[in-house]
């Protein structure tokens, strides 16, 4: 019997996606640009980065025709070429540099423009995630705003330091030497006090020491290097908390420049979280301005705050077109699993190292959640926890919080939080359903015994 052979189809090679393509090879000093040579005479050339050179680099691209350019996200030296390409109405896009490495033992400046342009003509790079330009200012003020919070838990450790150096033990009897209390205390030893009675006397009727536990922890070896370190850090503290203030006025104005979702919102309904008094929460009512750019209360979820609530919205903008769908979603955010697959067979399963933020303020909501009896992401974490760990707990929760957050802005539905009990009722439901599956197919049945009732969470 013949057989008839298998046609067999002819590669034609990659086509060309985008022929008015450009690529970009940017650094500190200078700027290497490569164009189709079809489109010029000077196919590759190098242009200096101060801004008339970059206004000069946007008139070749025009000139040549150039209508999509493409470029590596390297360092911050892309954002103000990006910018001006970019009011050129050029279409920019920034690729991560570790999807373009170029053949080894060919690299060049020259090289590399020349590999982007061509790499981007046949449609084989794909442009990283940019919000809107008014969510990247907000995003460029909240991010500033979070480096001056790290810059002053800095000194925080400073002032620690040089108090436990005077064998001041102000730490065991505060929570916080950043209170209301533990500054108080500071300000009067920077101030010139050193009776341990005087300064316990500055103790808020909220502390659970009393003021002679406070005196006897006062008592210290007071000594001048050490104040001055101590004092120095203080007004380093106060500066970097005047640096907060007026950048928390900057953002409220940006806030208040966006443009709301729609003009007939329905008022915003008063908060169910119990308020968490943090230091580092914003001054403003950002719950408020939230709301009004998405129009729906996301500060609701279980384990988001004000503060991370605008950090994801400042990351990944007031919609969520980008993301077709929540796995889509949840993949940008390296929150969702990478399965590495070959001969049909996964071989692991694992999150990628990101530096992404929304994803980590996602991770801090998990974290937050973590012992919360009453929510039914610190059910699920405690589930997770049972079976995978802590560390592999923290990514599913924040991966459960970041896929609810997906749903509530795109459907601008509210947050339901069903509860630790009920979420617990549903899962000792699912497990029994599945004990009688697995049972039927060996010919067994489940007896439940009404007498022995198991407790939450355990199976």
């Amino acid at each position: 019997m013949r057989r008839d052979k298998p046609a067999v189809s002819t590669w034609e090679g990659l086509k060309v996606i985008h022929p008015k393509a450009a690529g970009l090879d940017i650094g500190s000093t200078e700027i290497w640009v490569a164009v189709a040579p079809d489109r010029t005479t000077e196919p590759v050339r190098k242009f200096d980065t101060f801004t008339p050179d970059l206004h000069a680099l946007a008139d070749h691209l025009v000139a040549c025709g150039v209508d999509s350019v493409v470029m590596e996200s390297t360092g911050v030296y892309w954002i103000p070429v990006y910018e001006i390409l970019e009011a050129r109405s050029l279409e920019v896009f920034v690729v991560n540099a570790r999807h373009v490495k170029n053949v080894p033992g060919r690299k060049s400046d020259i090289q590399d423009c020349q590999w982007l342009q061509g790499l981007h003509s046949v449609g084989l790079l794909r442009g990283s995630f940019r919000p809107e330009g008014e969510i990247v200012a907000l995003r460029a003020y909240l991010r500033h705003r979070a480096g001056l919070i790290e810059h002053r838990a800095a000194h925080i450790q400073h002032m620690q330091k040089a108090l436990q150096q005077m064998n001041v033990q102000l730490t065991q009897v505060v929570s916080d030497i950043t209170g209301v209390t533990g500054l108080a205390i500071i300000r009067a030893i920077v101030a010139g006090q050193r009776e341990p009675q005087q300064l316990a006397a500055l103790r808020q009727p909220g502390c659970k020491k009393s003021a002679s536990e406070i005196a006897r922890a006062l008592t210290g070896n007071y000594r001048p290097e050490h104040l001055f370190t101590l004092q120095q850090a203080l007004a380093l503290y106060d500066f970097y908390t005047e640096q907060m203030a007026a950048c928390d006025a900057e953002i409220e104005r940006q806030f208040t420049n966006l443009k709301p979702i729609c003009d007939d919102l329905p008022p915003l309904p008063p908060s169910e979280k119990r308020e968490s008094h943090s230091k580092n929460a914003p001054s403003y009512d950002a719950r408020s301005y939230l709301y009004r750019l998405t129009g729906v209360d996301l500060v609701a979820i279980s384990g988001l705050n004000a503060s991370t609530v605008q950090t994801i919205i400042s990351e990944i903008g007031p919609e969520l077109r980008a993301f077709p769908t929540e796995r889509h979603f949840c993949s940008w955010l390296g929150l969702a699993p990478h399965n590495d697959v070959s001969g049909g067979k996964r071989l692991r399963s694992r999150t990628l190292k990101t530096a992404n933020r929304a994803g980590q303020a996602f991770r801090m909501a998990a974290q937050s959640v973590a012992q919360s009896p009453d929510s039914v992401f610190g059910a699920f974490y405690r589930r997770m926890k049972a079976r995978l760990g802590a560390q592999q707990a923290i990514v599913a929760t924040a991966h459960k919080i970041a896929r609810a957050f997906y749903h509530i802005l795109k459907h601008r539905t509210p947050f339901h939080d069903l509860g630790g009990e009920e979420y617990e009722r549903r899962a000792r439901e699912r497990e029994l359903k599945n004990l009688e599956k697995r049972a039927a197919k060996l010919g067994c049945s489940v007896v439940k015994n009404s007498a022995a009732v198991a407790p939450a969470g355990s199976f």
